[in-house]
């Protein structure tokens, strides 16, 4: 048996701030008080030889970050991502994340089932020293009469978050036939399950693709891909969705056009969940041209300043449940490789600045608890990990974060930790960092050393 105490300084979960001290016995949350003295602490048992104590004085207290949205060791196009299971969990501790939401791919020749044993026994095995649950992609190619059972064996599995995409027909993971959609739809309404979709309209794509008389470079991408194709793919799949009564996710919300077909759904009474990330919040397209551009293509692709602007103020003004990364990393070189954005591979790194991104910029417009509620209880509550993960109430998984808001630095290659060896976020100032990241009570990261082990990493079943 052992015991934490976190003692002096400020907690913050979605529903309050308070000055008080939290202790973790072994695994979990044990209490909070004011003040722990001895006598209150020998009253619940507590043996000082027992004791170890982290002075979190001027800092925050905040239950582990979630990043519903990352794709580590993630296997595409004849190559895999820069950052493997344990990479990506090291780099994850050092923003305070302490629990992921990863994906596995509806693989071809696999069942639902299959598919998610496949991506589960990679991450056990292949090192993941953090906790993770899972969204489990529906693609067109593999959707067929099984298609209830299977969701009903996942459900059983602890997996109730399910992936479509609206997008990429010529790889078989476009689900467009709208009987087996309103099909889908139904069993997930039927089974409590959450549908997430990556909203791109494909006709639209693949019309300007076909007619499209321009360059191929990352400049490109935005008009090849534009903010019409999202907004377009949220109308037409949340509208189905509400017809057939089911909850709608739509995952990185990119522009202020899709931003107001979510609002459309939503005024006409649809149940809409929205995630943005701080790529599209914080970069905008101009970082796709010159000799680094290709290091900023990504699906969807950079906006504009305005819609910068209008996803933020959305953010401020509570429409967004969720902000995650969509982190997928790859080393420069792989990113560097091509000037075609048909051939670039698509993603970038952002777990690790996700938090520090967010505060640094959000705490003029908004309570730091408003703030954390979008990366640990909001996104816990819609995948059903909550309050085992997003909480620091007592008997939840003892996940913490310490930030010190006092530190000043500046994202820069060098200082993070991605196996990509570089932030899309470099020249970001930061207001604070976080000094300490524990995982069910065990410190995973402090003062800038890791001591997460590969393989400790828990799957955490959604209910």
């Amino acid at each position: 048996m052992s015991y934490i105490l976190i003692k002096n300084g400020t907690l913050v979960d979605s529903e309050r701030e308070e000055r008080a001290d939290l202790l973790i016995k072994d695994e979990k949350i044990f209490g909070k008080s004011v003040r722990f003295t001895d006598e209150s602490l020998s009253a619940l048992g507590v043996n000082s030889s027992e004791l170890k104590e982290i002075d979190a004085s001027e800092c925050f207290v905040f239950p582990g970050i979630i990043d519903a949205h990352t794709h580590y060791h993630l296997v595409s196009r004849g190559t895999v991502t820069a950052d493997s299971f344990p990479q990506g969990s090291r780099l994850a501790t050092f923003g305070g994340v302490t629990t992921v939401i990863d994906f596995a791919d509806h693989n071809k020749g696999q069942n639902l089932v299959q598919s998610a044993d496949y991506r589960l026994s990679e991450m056990k095995n292949g090192g993941m020293a953090i906790d993770y649950s899972l969204h489990q992609g529906v693609y067109g190619h593999g959707y067929d009469s099984t298609i209830p059972e299977n969701l009903e064996r996942l459900k059983e599995m602890g997996i109730k978050a399910l992936k479509i995409f609206t997008t990429y027909r010529n790889t078989g993971y476009l689900l467009e036939d709208e009987d087996k959609l309103r099909d889908l739809f139904r069993n997930a309404k039927r089974l409590g399950m959450l549908v997430t979709a990556h909203c791109e309209f494909n006709p639209l794509i693949e019309e300007i693709n076909s007619n499209w008389k321009g360059n191929y470079l990352p400049s490109s991408h935005p008009d090849m891909r534009p903010a019409e194709a999202e907004a377009k793919a949220i109308s037409f799949y949340g509208g189905i969705a509400a017809e057939e009564g089911c909850p709608f996710y739509v995952v990185h919300c990119s522009s202020e056009a899709g931003l107001n077909e979510i609002r459309k759904l939503r005024e006409a009474g649809a149940t809409v969940y929205a995630e943005t990330t701080p790529t599209y919040l914080y970069l905008e397209r101009s970082r796709l041209e010159g000799e680094d551009g290709s290091l900023y293509v990504m699906t969807p692709p950079l906006r504009t300043r305005r819609d910068n602007e209008a996803l933020r103020e959305a953010v401020i003004g509570g429409e967004f449940n969720v902000i995650a990364t969509d982190h997928c990393s790859f080393t420069r070189e792989q990113k560097l490789s091509s000037t075609d954005v048909r051939t670039i591979y698509p993603g970038i790194p952002g777990t690790e600045e996700l938090i520090h991104l967010l505060l640094s910029d959000l705490r003029k417009s908004l309570s730091v608890s408003e703030i954390i509620k979008m990366v640990t209880s909001g996104p816990a509550k819609l995948f059903g990990i909550y309050p085992e993960k997003g909480s620091l109430n007592e008997g939840s998984d003892a996940d913490v974060c310490i930030y010190d808001p006092r530190v000043n630095w500046t994202l820069c290659d060098e200082n993070v930790h991605s196996a990509a060896l570089y932030t899309p976020y470099r020249g970001f100032k930061a207001e604070g960092k976080v000094c300490c990241t524990l995982l069910r009570g065990k410190i995973v990261m402090r003062d800038g050393e890791y001591f997460g082990v590969p393989g400790e990493g828990r799957f955490i079943k959604q209910v």
